[in-house]
């Protein structure tokens, strides 16, 4: 089964940003879709928030 949720560490990976940067993209994303601070960004939410494919993600990912 295909992990759903992405995580700061994941999004350090494919910025190649800090953790602190991932975890306040993480807080903007939230914002952007009206979730509450309980509610995880999913993969594909974060790909459509920042204009990637999921399949190029995946590889690493995954």
């Amino acid at each position: 089964m295909k992990r759903v949720v992405i995580y700061p560490k994941d999004i350090m990976i494919i910025t190649g940003k800090s953790e602190r940067y991932s975890r306040y993209l993480i807080q903007r994303i939230k914002k952007y879709l009206k979730k509450e601070d309980h509610q995880v960004v999913s993969i594909s939410e974060f790909c459509s928030y920042m204009g990637l494919n999921e399949s190029e993600i995946e590889g690493c990912i995954l």
